[in-house]
């Protein structure tokens, strides 16, 4: 490699500060070649897999053929695809395949031609003479007539018509020798003739007079000029004519003398094909007739309709065909949904074999970086007949066309070169004879738009159209174009469909991975397992579990797990569920280890008290009694899981930073996180607690526990609250309904969840502590990163709702059986205290040192 000029980095530094000149000086002075290399250093070449080559796209396989069926020829190397059909055998205007409805996107959908058949009383049956001048004779040409046109009326394939026309042509006039042309338009609508039945005589059957096609030009020569014209031609004598060529006679012998040569019209009076006679046979210089020409006429007149109904018939066939082409291009796009090389392999293969190019390239473009190409897959017609390992092309990034693709997609409409060495628009083609590009002739590109046509998500280029006869290369046409377009929306489709799935695929082997780890680093160790699974669990009252004055605060962390072990022991649901005493010991170490330290007041602790209480209401209030197992499991699994990994805010300050646990859940946003951190530890391998539980009972469980947890979200106890004191206040709570269980558990749910602020002052005090410090520090965060003042209420309100709770707590004892429902009843004013507490101390650290 060639040393850099000592300076270049001083000019490399200027370039980057004056861009317009390096704009400019590219745009003058890059050759093709470092343009190609601009492109590939920005481009990642799609390599077929392995897997993805043996299948061939069997649609291709599966072509109709067109014409007679012919003898089986050796099958094919399984990997080489059988090209059947191509788009030379539409070369003729047909209805646009991809239209524009109103709003301007493309369908598939347009509307049909309808014909209107002229009445008969347009057409004339013979113009010798009417009914009233010849008597039978007149009447008996007519009514032959009548049968000639009944004979032809039903033929519909147009080359047993044109031989019936010809035999009834012949016992209408009698001359020597016939042909009939049709009239033709190639895809760039210039028309021509092309004879079905050419120099036929008398006693000629339909395989005789079938012939491969003779192309006449139009205007040139009696046929043409008949054409052009619409007006019949009686020739006496050929030779006298000048626009009569001889050619036919030197070659074949035989001497024209007359000819009739006639225009056949369709209902509009358009020129749909020329007939011809030649050489009356009445007589050596015998000549055609006045009589001869209005037959003719009269016949042609009604066989032109016929004629026409014919071609409506082989051109829906056509598009029939065509369409048939389409949807088996979709069938073969659709069947591969998983690997974008698979699927642009199939689809250049299928292009490239149906459209008859030498080289396909598709592109696919970056969704993120608008200005490059995020991939590129290109095939040669070489390699459908060969083996599908394909070397690979990293080396050989200068023989793709990159830029007729960019402009392409910028300009997001099709590119059609006939002859890429003349077009002004990409001079640099034609200036290097030995560039790799320089064989490129023609070229034909267009744009695959995404499901909703208003991005373009790649660009299909092929190169080099070649003629099947001469095996020369020539231009793509209008009915090429039509094609690639519709192409383009299947490939469309089909790529985003695949590049949709690849990364729903991505996305899950992620979240599988961050499962995995989540699951590892979210479940306790091994080590802290066997720990607790061979440590003493003390008993409930030494643990002074019953009481609901219990406090915390002299417990280790360590403690704390054996006494949440020791209320599932108590409860008996160890037992009743055969838990795995390990799993337990687990469960209870991962709850514990995903609620975050750094969270003053809703961490371990307050969830352990939590369910401490809901454990005192069940045994010292007997509550146990009059509760099914499954709804005691549910209970305590949801006290001890109702704020797993809070994050010390409230589900406002959720909504108002737009985090995105709030696009996942409406309401309840931190309870439905909860729970479903619940649920992901509950099923961690090793912490399944519920492994013994029927599938129904599992069901029943997760609900309970599930409405247990978003029981604790504060709107919805307001919401609630009314109906549950009336119902104990009014007696009427009955156990037997179901409605009146869920609330109770409701209400239990919120009652152990604030029952913190009925415990004795000293234990209130430390947790009123705790509390003011989260709610404080959610304060600092609404001013640091939503630049809002925190909303601070007045000291004097919480003094008078704490007075009350005071006084309500110090009333007269109650019997143990009922202090769960001084629980229930009484947390009413320990719930506006709380709000209170939050709204209060919601400010920032100088306001709660002020």
């Amino acid at each position: 490699m060639e040393a850099l000029p000592p300076d270049s980095g001083r000019m490399e530094a200027w370039l980057d500060d004056h861009v317009d000149f390096a704009h400019s000086y590219f745009v003058r002075k890059a050759s093709r070649e470092m343009v190609n290399a601009w492109f590939a250093e920005r481009v990642h070449s799609i390599q077929p897999s392995r897997e993805g080559s043996k299948a061939l796209p069997e649609p291709l396989n599966s072509l109709p053929t067109s014409g007679p069926t012919e003898a089986p020829s050796p099958s094919p190397a399984p990997s080489t695809p059988t090209r059947k059909i191509s788009a030379s055998e539409f070369d003729r205007p047909l209805r646009p395949i991809v239209v524009k409805d109103a709003e301007g996107s493309l369908t598939f959908l347009s509307d049909t031609e309808r014909v209107q058949m002229p009445p008969p009383t347009s057409q004339k049956l013979s113009s010798g003479e009417g009914p009233d001048e010849g008597g039978g004779r007149g009447g008996d040409r007519c009514a032959r007539l009548l049968e000639l046109v009944r004979d032809v009326s039903s033929h519909l394939d147009l080359t047993a018509l044109c031989h019936r026309i010809f035999l009834h042509t012949h016992e209408l006039i009698a001359a020597d020798r016939y042909s009939l042309f049709l009239v033709c338009e190639d895809s760039s609508n210039k028309k021509f003739l092309v004879s079905r039945l050419f120099d036929v005589a008398e006693g000629s059957t339909l395989e005789e007079a079938s012939n491969s096609g003779i192309r006449l030009e139009w205007n040139k020569g009696i046929v043409g000029h008949v054409a052009a014209t619409g007006q019949p031609l009686n020739i006496k004598n050929a030779y006298e004519d000048p626009r009569f060529n001889a050619e036919v006679d030197q070659i074949t012998g035989y001497k024209t003398q007359s000819i009739l040569c006639m225009p056949i019209k369709n209902h509009r009076e358009e020129v749909v094909g020329v007939a011809q006679a030649i050489n009356k046979r009445c007589g050596e210089n015998s000549t055609f007739t006045e009589q001869d020409e209005k037959d003719f006429a009269s016949y042609l007149a009604f066989s032109g309709i016929v004629l026409h109904n014919a071609q409506l018939y082989e051109t829906s066939q056509l598009e029939n065909r065509r369409n048939q082409v389409l949807l088996d291009l979709a069938s073969l796009i659709f069947e591969e949904q998983q690997s974008l090389e698979v699927l642009l392999r199939k689809i250049a293969a299928t292009i490239l074999s149906f459209m008859q190019a030498q080289e396909c390239t598709v592109f696919t473009v970056d969704g993120e970086t608008s200005n490059a190409f995020s991939s590129v897959f290109h095939m040669e017609y070489e390699e459908l007949a060969g083996s599908m390992e394909f070397p690979n092309r990293d080396g050989d990034v200068s023989k793709i066309n990159y830029m007729y693709a960019q402009y392409v997609k910028n300009t997001m409409e099709p590119l059609n070169i006939p002859d890429v060495t003349k077009d002004q628009r990409f001079p640099w083609t034609s200036e290097n004879p030995d560039s790799p590009n320089y064989h490129v002739k023609s070229l034909l590109c267009t744009p695959i738009r995404n499901g909703k046509k208003d991005k373009v998500i790649g660009v299909c280029q092929l190169v080099n159209k070649m003629d099947e006869a001469t095996g020369q290369v020539k231009a793509f046409n209008r009915n090429d174009e039509q094609f690639l377009e519709a192409f383009a929306i299947f490939c469309g489709l089909g790529i985003q469909n695949t590049q949709m799935y690849e990364t729903v695929e991505r996305a899950m082997a992620k979240q599988e991975v961050t499962l995995e780890v989540l699951s590892y680093h979210a479940s306790a160790a091994e080590e802290e397992t066997r720990a607790l699974q061979a440590a003493t669990v003390p008993s409930a009252q030494s643990l002074r579990l019953m009481d609901f004055s219990f406090s915390d605060f002299d417990l280790s962390d360590a403690e704390t797990t054996q006494a949440a072990i020791r209320m599932f022991v108590d409860l008996k649901l160890v037992q009743n569920f055969q838990m795995k005493y390990k799993s337990l010991c687990q469960w209870i170490l991962s709850v514990k280890k995903n609620y975050r330290k750094n969270v003053a007041y809703h961490n371990w602790r307050h969830a352990f008290n939590t369910a401490q209480c809901m454990f005192a209401i069940l045994r010292s209030g007997r509550l146990q009694n009059n509760m099914s197992d499954l709804e005691i499991l549910a209970l305590m699994i949801a006290t001890l899981s109702h704020d797993l990994d809070h994050r010390g805010v409230n589900n406002s300050f959720i909504k108002r930073s737009d985090h995105p646990l709030a696009q996942l859940y409406c309401h309840s946003i931190m309870e439905h996180h909860h729970f479903d951190q619940c649920l992901m530890i509950l099923n961690s391998p090793g912490s399944q607690i519920l492994s013994s539980l029927s599938l129904e009972e599992y069901k029943t469980t997760l609900k309970m526990i599930e409405k247990a947890i978003l029981a604790t979200d504060l709107a919805v106890y307001m919401k609630r609250r009314t109906e549950f004191f009336e119902l104990t206040k009014n007696s009427q709570f009955v156990w037997e309904d179901e409605c009146h269980r869920d609330l109770l558990k409701s209400m239990l749910m919120t009652a152990c969840d604030i029952s913190a602020i009925t415990k004795p002052w000293p234990v209130q005090k430390r947790i009123a502590e705790l509390v003011a410090t989260e709610f404080f520090e959610q304060g600092d965060k609404e001013r640091r990163e939503l630049n809002i003042e925190p909303i601070v209420s007045s000291l004097p309100a919480f003094s008078t709702l704490y007075s009350e709770n005071r006084k309500a707590e110090s009333t007269a004892a109650l019997d143990r059986r009922h202090r769960h429902l001084y629980i229930c009843i009484s947390h009413s004013l320990s719930l506006s205290l709380s709000l209170s507490l939050s709204r209060s101390l919601s400010g920032s650290d100088e306001q709660r040192k002020a």
